[in-house]
């Protein structure tokens, strides 16, 4: 009785200390930082489109579709003129509608043409010359304006992460330095949306599509362990 009462002590005694240091290990291993890194990058579009609408009303259909004939073959020697070639310039389709004003039909025809290009310098210099259209006759509608668009995100994703990456730990370690603590390896990470805004004016706000610089940005949240 008396070796079997030593041998549950002694057992114990064991069981304890081994829990008791599963337990600092598991309080050390909870011990961790979670902080977000920003990374940003300023990029020039590499894509204009440009969505240009026509448009005559008369009480004639042919005469209306004549008049916008002429525009939209004003608009093309307008661009080759430019420099542009021929297939950047598409049709985008034709739309007729009518109403009646005093018991007369009027007749509209619209045309819309979409320049696409990724002549960034050349595609500003068409919008800057718009006035040349409007010498010749040429009126566009409302809503015809360029839309510039930066495509080639994959290429800088890896390089952007990486500092994002890179930036949530610097702050780990000031977390850690006031502690008095050491960064260990990363947990758990989290990579945000990445957004493509206009490089100048608020994020999200008029004139993130007209304008050729572009500011991308992400964000990451990364957990770090602390040793």
């Amino acid at each position: 009785m008396l070796l079997a009462a030593g041998i549950m002590a002694g057992g114990l005694v064991a069981g304890g200390f081994l829990l008791g240091d599963g337990l600092v290990r598991m309080k050390a291993a909870e011990r961790s930082v979670t902080v977000r890194g920003l990374a940003e990058r300023e990029v020039t579009a590499d894509l204009a489109t440009w969505t240009l609408s026509l448009a005559a009303t008369t009480t004639n259909l042919q005469t209306a579709q004549a008049s916008t004939d002429r525009d939209a073959e004003a608009l093309r020697a307008f661009f080759a003129d430019l420099g542009f070639p021929e297939s950047a310039l598409t049709p985008a389709g034709v739309n007729v509608s009518n109403y009646t004003d005093d018991g007369t039909v009027f007749y509209t025809v619209r045309q819309r043409i979409v320049l696409r290009t990724k002549d960034i310098d050349r595609a500003q210099r068409a919008v800057r010359s718009q006035a040349d259209l409007v010498r010749k006759g040429v009126v566009l509608e409302d809503g015809s304006g360029i839309s510039y668009t930066f495509t080639e995100l994959n290429a800088i994703k890896p390089a952007m992460v990486a500092e994002a990456t890179r930036d949530a730990r610097a702050a780990a370690e000031q977390f850690a330095k006031d502690s008095g603590a050491d960064v260990g390896g990363i947990r758990k990470a989290t990579q945000g949306y990445f957004s493509i805004d206009a490089r100048d004016g608020e994020a999200g706000g008029w004139g993130i599509g007209d304008t050729p610089f572009k500011k991308v940005r992400v964000v990451t949240t990364v957990d770090f362990a602390l040793d």
